[in-house]
């Protein structure tokens, strides 16, 4: 595999994050892809055109492949490779399922509007047990599910999942509960109003930051009721 590559300005990060997800370091991921660690550094924090072979081991010692630090598949659906042999679905018990999805990230909230079912994509973070978002006043999920009615609340469901391509393995995790809007309302009631005030402070705990950027200045939680999962796994 010879001749270089004239490799996009994000190679080096997704080479960088991929590592960190492994919980390897620089030299670690040198030895493994047989490169210098001052080159890999390089790599990861410049615009570079290596060698096609150095992309090419670099991706087997980060269990992807090529396309993948190259962006080539960024606007690709997941999952689109072979099933792997001998896969098998295991079920996940709710404290693993809690888990793997307590570093927050993208998860789907589903509900029903008055034209159907519909699926969302947020950003998220657990936290103290409830999944955490933030979203926009007057938006698809702040007046579609409010029942008007206090503590009644609309049940919505919210999925989180995890693609391996390299290993073709993965992991969903589905919660179903209630869907609460932390208030931002002023009322005549002070103790209502303390209240109010110490479950935003909360929630702004959580620290979920949303990418589509603009005002989402509405917490929301969802307290699961329900917690389930899956697995793929394959023996090689």
């Amino acid at each position: 595999m010879t001749g270089h590559m004239t490799a996009p300005g994000d190679l080096g990060r997704r080479v960088a994050w991929r590592r960190e997800a492994m919980g390897l370091s620089r030299e670690q991921l040198a030895g493994r892809a047989r490169i210098d660690s001052g080159y890999l550094g390089y790599l990861e924090e410049n615009a570079a055109s290596p060698a096609a072979e150095t992309v090419h081991r670099l991706a087997v010692a980060l269990e992807t492949s090529t396309e993948e630090l190259l962006g080539q598949t960024a606007d690709l659906p997941p999952g689109r490779g072979e099933a792997a042999p001998h896969a098998h679905l295991e079920k996940l018990d709710p404290q693993e399922c809690l888990r793997l999805i307590s570093p927050g990230g993208v998860g789907r909230i589903a509900f029903n509007d008055l034209g159907g079912p519909v699926i969302l994509p947020v950003n998220y973070a657990l936290h103290d047990g409830a999944v955490v978002f933030r979203t926009a006043f007057g938006g698809p999920l702040d007046e579609t599910l409010r029942t008007g009615l206090r503590g009644v609340e609309f049940k919505v469901a919210f999925e989180v999942d995890r693609i391996d391509e390299a290993r073709r393995e993965g992991w969903s995790v589905l919660l179903r509960g209630g869907i609460h809007h932390v208030s931002g309302d002023v009322s005549s009631d002070a103790d209502a109003d303390a209240d109010a005030d110490a479950e935003r402070a909360a929630a702004g705990v959580s620290g979920v930051d949303p990418w589509a950027g603009g005002d989402r200045g509405l917490y929301v939680k969802v307290v699961p009721t329900e917690v389930t999962g899956r697995r793929i796994r394959h023996v090689e």
